[in-house]
């Protein structure tokens, strides 16, 4: 038996082959799936079978395309209700790798028709050597149960019951191959290492270590971060089956004058994926800033229009290959121009532009303590960032939140937007500018660039982004009073 994981930055989704001698089955696969059939080709395996342990809410799978691409079946969750053809699987089913048996485990609490596979590998021996647990259990923490409106109590107690009754009855050597690690909103704080062991979660996962089932269900339902805009639509697509890649448009390369033209449409969204410091210097008025180099497919699923037409802006051709893929992954597949020449063209065919000026954390220290001219400080982050660490004056929505809550703030005030490295508050600048702001600065490299100049101590969150801090205790306790710096 031989288990073989690929994993994608950003939403930071975990797929496996799972061989044996010669055949293998490709389990929660991602949705640009050549890379699945080349390594089988390299390992002289057959694919046969395609394995869905849930309707996944983050990422539009690639089980169609496999299926098409190999012929092999798609097994899913009975549950599911899953519109295309497909093996329904549910409680006690099995499946057969030559010698590598799968035994189906139903283990709803994340969503409500998952499931976890259970492998034995009878060349060695009969005991189970290793899960394939979707977002049931995650190296350091547990799947969310709060992604289906007015069910999350209902769901934390089936997961509950599906990790202590279910996955803990398991040996401890048995290996965990979770759909997910440390980045991921499909928990709330998963640690860096991508596979476990059942032993060693039962040890130190701080939400197994939660032992009252009612405490349990409190820990799961309150602090939760906020769940991006595409959860819900990349369910459903799942369900319903994606569009074959082969089917989606490839976005050509149009001059400035086309361009120009087809970003006239209202139907249409110009989005630059240049690094944030070319965006500040020069872009096209009206556009939005996701930095490539940023967490891209969840910003991305989160704040664009699945229904738009995306123009890209981009500096290097190889850049708009990876953003489609990107985009792909989070269900926009309407991505259908991009910008021949970059913005040099756009510039030198006489057409408007526009800026954000971009301050070190020196020249920030500055204009906050400026008396003449005051300054908001929006620091865009997430409320658990915030809480670890901010600038006194700094006043908190989180970029998502931006496209309503920009009627908190004062269109005329002066604004310097603050993230974690300087990513997010560009694309939240970005969102300003298009909603009539004029004055608007990004602080470039963030917090975690204030910290390096030594003005203030360093942000917990973005020393140890994947720290314990299940309880939302440690995190906080081990930082208090840590939140004053240099004004």
């Amino acid at each position: 038996m031989i288990v073989q994981s690929f994993f994608v930055p950003g939403i930071a989704h975990s797929s496996y082959i799972l061989g044996a001698s010669s055949t293998c089955a490709v389990i929660d696969p991602r949705r640009d799936v050549e890379i699945y059939v080349k390594a089988a080709k390299e390992l002289n395996l057959k694919i046969t079978h395609i394995l869905q342990t849930h309707l996944h809410a983050d990422f539009v799978s690639g089980h169609l395309d496999i299926a098409r691409a190999t012929g092999a079946p798609i097994v899913i969750p009975k549950a599911a209700g899953a519109a295309f053809e497909h093996i329904p699987v549910s409680e006690g089913d099995t499946l057969r790798l030559e010698d590598v048996l799968l035994e189906v485990l139903e283990t709803p609490g994340h969503t409500p028709e998952h499931v976890t596979y259970v492998a034995r590998d009878f060349a060695r021996g009969p005991e189970p050597v290793s899960i394939f647990c979707g977002d049931t259990l995650f190296v350091g923490d547990v799947g969310r149960p709060d992604l289906f409106p007015g069910r999350a109590v209902e769901l934390a107690r089936l997961l509950y019951d599906s990790l202590h009754t279910k996955l803990l009855a398991l040996p401890d050597f048995c290996e965990v191959y979770p759909a997910h690690g440390a980045g991921s909103l499909c928990g709330r704080s998963m640690g860096a290492k991508r596979e476990s062991t059942i032993g060693y979660e039962r040890r130190f996962n701080e939400a197994l270590g939660i032992t009252d089932l009612e405490a349990f269900v409190n820990s799961l339902t309150s602090g939760m971060p906020a769940a991006p805009d595409h959860f819900t639509r990349c369910s459903r697509i799942n369900r319903e089956g994606p569009a074959l890649a082969a089917s989606l448009p490839f976005p050509a390369f149009l001059n400035p004058g086309d361009f120009s033209e087809k970003m006239a449409s209202p139907e249409s969204i110009v989005l630059d994926i240049r690094d944030y410091s070319a965006f500040g210097g020069n872009h096209i008025p009206g556009s939005i800033n996701l930095d490539l180099g940023g967490n891209f497919a969840t910003f991305a699923g989160w704040i664009l229009q699945p229904e738009k037409e995306i123009l890209l802006v981009s500096d290097r051709p190889e850049n708009v290959d990876a953003a489609v893929t990107s985009l792909r992954r989070v269900g926009l597949d309407r991505v259908t121009a991009t910008l021949e020449g970059s913005i040099f063209a756009w510039a030198r065919a006489g057409l408007p532009t526009s800026h954000i000026p971009q301050v070190s954390p020196f020249e920030l220290q500055q204009m906050a303590s400026a008396v003449s001219v005051p300054i908001l400080i929006l620091d865009v982050r997430s409320p658990a960032e915030y809480e670890g660490f901010h600038l006194p004056q700094a006043v908190n929505i989180p970029v998502p939140e931006l496209r309503s809550r920009f009627v908190e703030l004062d269109p005329g005030s002066r604004i310097v937007t603050v993230c974690g490295t300087g990513h997010r508050s560009s694309l939240a600048a970005s969102l300003l500018l298009q909603k009539g702001f004029e004055n608007v600065t990004n602080l470039a490299g963030g917090m975690m660039g204030f910290a390096a100049a030594g003005l203030a101590p360093a942000c917990p969150l973005c020393v140890s982004p994947h720290g314990p801090r299940f309880t939302g205790q440690r995190g906080k306790n081990a930082h208090a009073g840590d939140r004053e710096v240099i004004p």
